[in-house]
């Protein structure tokens, strides 16, 4: 169990936490024909959407009800009211989310009512579903916020089984997926296409893959999300066999959508490592009676030669990591496989995943805070979004982008971390970044080497070989 810090100072340095309202909103952009819209100031809405947009590099949907001094005091039910028309006259989308911010929070905003209002001043929209959830940016976080706005979706949207008269299990072949925030849209396409090999339709919330993949759209320019899942999905997640869950940040959503269907569930702490898939793979086996597919055995092989290729730069590596708690999780699960420690972490918001961990300390704080502890534990790596690039180079250490938002280095939101497949390429990732870190290792010569041609310079006394593995063995 981690030796859990709480944070102990009133400002932030260097901050890691993304909104709880950007959370909300990203989960929004995983529904088909969606807008998202923030009930609070405009610059809430502009700074959101300019995060989003270098981290996808894609035009990003999302309106405000630009709330002003004055509707701040007096009150901004009419903006909401009004700006929920517009966009249905204008836009005609199938859906729109309402997040909330820190201002309409503190202003009093009821959400909840204003919608009624608006269904009742306008009957002529009824055919556009509008799902309002209550996310404060200043509590939670980014992966808090996209786990509100799934719940709030199941809430609204999803009948009770004895309303919709839908019957767990009479669709033997779907499997409906809720995946929370740390899995980026390349996670939740390679997820799909392992569900789909043992011959299961995975009904996906909210499907990233589908909307925020980066794909080129035969529509010039459109006012809405194109892809994500669609709203009739939502009508048969009632039907599935099972519910597969992803993240320990879905269990209030996951609760949920079983209470209200009675479809039992399956849930994963995170798909990262051999350990986590081959446990993925096992129940999608037995849930299809199907048996695992040669091409992923084939893999899982490779995953292995991976691990035996990158033992000698990632064992006992001692390694630093900033993000959310999901992501934490999943990490700290891959490096344990392979015989590293995540020596020093720090996520914005304390979740219950963390007292699972196999972790040394973690910080709930900011990315100031995760430095003074990788210089004080000795990390050699760090992991964590680009805002970590700074902090990686006053430790003079290598970093390994992971997380929201990576607005520096292009393809980051595509990047599949999950699977066989994923974790390969990340240990090669990590290795490769090491033995990078380590370029000036002196070459060993042996003290009884005297011969006049060598031009080597005087090297260490101790040492093993001079190749790449033994000269990494001898810095340490």
């Amino acid at each position: 169990m981690p030796e859990i810090l709480k944070r102990n100072k009133a400002l932030s340095v260097s901050p890691l936490k993304a909104s709880q309202p950007l959370g909300g909103a990203l989960a929004f952009l995983g529904m088909d024909r969606t807008m998202p819209m923030f009930h609070g100031a405009q610059g809430c809405t502009a700074f959101a959407k300019v995060f989003l947009v270098r981290h996808f590099r894609e035009p990003i949907p999302l309106q405000t009800t630009a709330m002003d001094q004055v509707s701040a005091v007096m009150g901004a039910d009419e903006a909401l009211v009004e700006g929920l028309a517009t966009i249905c006259n204008k836009s005609a989308p199938a859906l729109i989310g309402i997040v909330t911010t820190g201002l309409s929070e503190t202003e009093g905003a009821d959400i909840h009512r204003v919608v009624r209002e608006f269904r009742m001043q306008h009957p002529e929209f009824a055919q556009v579903a509008v799902v309002p959830v209550n996310t404060p940016d200043y509590c939670g976080s980014a992966e808090t916020g996209f786990a509100l706005a799934v719940t709030a979706l199941i809430d609204t949207l999803v009948p009770e089984a004895k309303v919709a008269g839908t019957v767990p299990g009479s669709r033997p072949r779907q499997l409906n997926v809720l995946v929370g925030s740390s899995l980026t849209p390349g996670d939740v396409d390679h997820l799909k296409e392992i569900i789909e090999a043992f011959d299961l339709e995975p009904v996906v919330l909210p499907d990233l893959s589908a909307s925020l993949d980066g794909h080129l759209d035969e529509a010039r320019l459109s006012a809405l999300t194109t892809g994500g899942t669609p709203l009739s999905a939502l009508a048969t997640l009632g039907n599935a066999q099972a519910t597969l869950v992803v993240g320990a940040s879905m269990a209030t959503a996951a609760d949920l959508l079983k209470a209200r269907t009675g479809v039992p569930d399956l849930r994963f702490d995170g798909l990262m490592g051999m350990d986590a898939t081959d446990e993925l793979l096992l129940t999608l086996s037995r849930l299809s009676g199907r048996p695992v597919p040669v091409r992923l055995r084939r893999q899982r092989a490779r995953l292995q030669d991976a691990m035996l290729d990158t033992h000698f730069m990632m064992g006992l590596a001692p390694i630093a990591v900033a993000g959310e708690a999901d992501l934490l999780a999943g990490f700290s699960a891959l490096l344990r496989e392979v015989g590293s420690e995540v020596v020093a972490a720090a996520v914005p918001v304390k979740a219950p995943v963390l007292d699972r961990l196999s972790v040394r300390t973690i910080k709930i704080g900011d990315l100031e805070d995760l430095e003074a502890m990788a210089r004080e534990q000795g990390a050699e790596l760090l992991i964590a979004n680009a805002h970590g690039v700074a902090s990686a180079q006053r430790l003079g250490i290598p970093l390994l982008r992971a997380g929201f938002p990576q607005y520096d280095w292009l393809g980051g939101f595509q990047r599949t971390w999950i699977g066989y497949g994923g974790a390969q390429q990340a240990l090669f990732d990590l290795a490769n970044l090491r033995v990078a870190s380590h370029h000036g290792v002196t070459p060993y010569r042996s003290i009884y080497d005297r011969s006049p041609d060598t031009d080597l310079p005087e090297g260490p006394r101790h040492g093993t070989s001079a190749s790449p593995a033994g000269g990494y063995a001898a810095c340490h």
